[in-house]
């Protein structure tokens, strides 16, 4: 893990935003469609992809990778989770964030993309263990609410985003708690924020500086 090199345009999360979203992610409510990922060797190579939807898990399978996803949601909002907002010169033709928004599309039945981020993930990530990407595609039905807060009935909007959960895997390729993710598009009162991503860090005094600069360097 290496320090940061730079300063980054932070914006602050407000907490009652993710509480929206981390309310609905149980095993009964939870709304996601598909989760994809990788499995990165010693070497930094692709050692293994899975794509399927999320309801053809297991039970059992699903509670474990459905915790994965609430680590990053769920986390410390501008400690562990800061939302940056991504430059200009890096939301144009060919970056990460058109490569992501594509995805997001797609629902992450887009192979061809998820393959070309699994391989930047495998050049530019540093770690000295195994790991796997783990990326889940999820549709939040955003309630149409009154003045007083209270719901007034079927949704008008629909926000669509993607998680990614970094986790270092042993033996059998079972994964542990993410050292990294991130939550994309940013959700903000009702809203993405298609310009921003909120960058998680499990461990703030030394975090992974490389996965914040492949989005906002």
């Amino acid at each position: 893990m290496s320090q940061y090199t730079e300063e980054y345009t932070e914006i602050e999360i407000d907490r009652e935003d993710m509480l929206s979203l981390t309310r609905r992610m149980t095993l009964k409510r939870t709304s996601i469609t598909r989760i994809a990922g990788a499995y990165i060797d010693l070497d930094g190579f692709v050692d293994g992809t899975f794509n399927t939807r999320f309801l053809k898990l297991s039970g059992p399978e699903r509670a474990k990778k459905l915790e994965i996803a609430k680590e990053i949601p769920f986390a410390d909002t501008n400690r562990n989770l800061k939302r940056y907002l991504i430059p200009n010169k890096n939301r144009g033709k060919d970056s990460l964030w058109q490569l992501l928004m594509g995805a997001r599309a797609a629902g992450l039945e887009n192979d061809s993309l998820l393959d070309v981020f699994y391989d930047i993930m495998a050049e530019k990530y540093q770690s000295d263990q195994e790991y796997g990407i783990f990326l889940y595609h999820d549709r939040y039905d955003i309630p149409t609410k009154a003045a007083d807060h209270e719901r007034l009935g079927e949704s008008e909007q629909v926000f669509e985003y993607l998680i990614c959960g970094v986790c270092p895997v042993t033996g059998d390729y079972e994964p542990e708690k993410p050292e990294c993710g991130f939550l994309f598009p940013a959700y903000s009162q009702g809203g993405a924020l298609v310009n921003c991503i909120d960058i998680f860090q499990s461990d703030v005094e030394h975090p992974h500086a490389e996965f914040t600069e492949m989005f906002l360097k």
